[in-house]
């Protein structure tokens, strides 16, 4: 059973600590802090996925190989700076900005791993760096200021944790996340963490991950683009003092149910706070073929330009939909297929049925809107997330960098 702890966060479970510091890679106006560390009191198993974009940051770069130990002590997270197309100079300041990190929680520079975010093009400023980095306490309860150390272009600071009985013993998990604007991720988004107190095999904590990403942060879009930086990395340390937990058990199971929880939660904060958005979209696609046509399907169709654009206007334009649909191309037959937006059933065997218009776009204008879309050619579904495009996102992005 899952218990959403009130107040929780990334370093919620036992032997975490976290904080964060203003630096100055970010001005006052964007927030004050953007330098961070979460660290593990003792060695924790470290599972990770990483960024696909042939474009890659070197702390990418960096965090990926040090993560193939299946050991770490901690990550420390910049904003303000995505340390990417720098030359040779951003993999020198990755290592260094670890080696200052795990001097100051005394452990060593490999056990460190380090991600980076903000503008792509501008070096670390390590002076800066090198100057502020003491100034983070870490702490139990240092958890929600990691969480705003990583905001850039966030309107509020994503964490969670949670509680999961596994093999009779209490197991934390806690989570934290950030990206909100060049969202489409081939494997996570932007930046995620969660440090969980359970003792996990490594081999299985990979695995688990890879599976938690794939119905979370890998069924998201904001934007349709891919950024240079996406991380999502799960530590492990075994404080809660249970058995180590290995694949095809039950406490695996009990384990990946957690995990997929924090992951989906996370993930649905990030689209729920994108850039200009006022509305999440929900798209489940039932009745496919294969969980992979149903996947792909529902991701089509979130990240829609004309689907978005037709939830900000609350148009109940289901065509767009159709359109999406056809060119997600998956299996499907048109005479088939039925579609719902928000339980209004307003297509049937692929040929619109009378509906009240008014009651559609009344139906459209809460928070959540959710599309269903039956193909009734299987038994597989899969939901994707989503949000609205709006005027907003248009106009803060053409002065990102101004």
């Amino acid at each position: 059973m899952i218990e959403v702890i009130n107040g929780g966060n990334v370093a919620s479970a036992k032997g975490f600590l976290a904080g964060g510091t203003f630096a100055g890679l970010k001005t006052q106006e964007e927030g004050t802090l953007d330098l961070g560390i979460l660290a593990s009191e003792s060695p924790a198993a470290v599972a990770g996925t990483f960024s696909t974009n042939r474009i890659e940051s070197p702390s990418v770069t960096l965090s990926r190989q040090r993560a193939n130990s299946g050991l770490a002590r901690g990550v420390v997270a910049n904003s303000g700076c995505a340390n990417c197309c720098v030359g040779p100079q951003g993999l020198v300041d990755a290592r260094e900005i670890t080696a200052l990190a795990a001097d100051h929680i005394g452990v060593s520079p490999e056990e460190m791993l380090v991600c980076s975010t903000g503008m792509i093009g501008v070096e670390l400023p390590m002076a800066l760096v090198r100057q502020n980095i003491g100034n983070i306490k870490l702490t139990e309860t240092g958890g929600r200021d990691f969480a705003k150390s990583i905001m850039t272009t966030d309107s509020r600071p994503k964490d969670i944790a949670i509680s999961v009985d596994i093999d009779g013993s209490k197991v934390t998990m806690g989570g934290a996340a950030k990206g909100i604007g060049m969202v489409h991720p081939n494997m996570a988004t932007m930046l995620c963490f969660v440090a969980t107190d359970a003792s996990v095999e490594e081999g299985y904590l990979r695995e688990a991950l890879r599976a938690a990403v794939d119905v979370s942060f890998n069924m998201i879009d904001v934007d349709g683009d891919q950024s240079t930086n996406d991380t999502v990395l799960v530590l492990a340390n075994g404080a809660s003092g249970g058995r180590t937990i290995e694949a095809g058990t039950e406490a695996a199971s009990a384990f990946q149910e957690g995990l997929t929880y924090v992951c989906i939660a996370l993930a649905k904060e990030l689209v729920r706070d994108g850039e200009g958005a006022q509305r999440l979209v929900e798209v489940e696609v039932a009745g496919a073929v294969a969980v992979s046509d149903a996947r792909v399907a529902a991701r089509e169709i979130a990240s829609s330009l004309l689907v978005k654009a037709m939830v900000h206007g609350r148009d109940p334009n289901w065509g767009r939909i159709m359109m999406a649909l056809g060119k997600s191309g998956v299996e499907l037959e048109e005479p088939k297929i039925d579609i719902f937006i928000n339980d209004i059933h307003i297509v049937h065997e692929g040929v619109a049925i009378p509906y009240f218009k008014d009651a559609v776009i009344s139906a459209m204008s809460v928070p959540e809107v959710r599309f269903r879309v039956a193909l009734n050619m299987g038994d597989a579904s899969a939901t994707a997330w989503g949000c609205d495009l709006t005027e907003e996102y248009v106009t803060f992005n053409s002065a990102y960098s101004t």
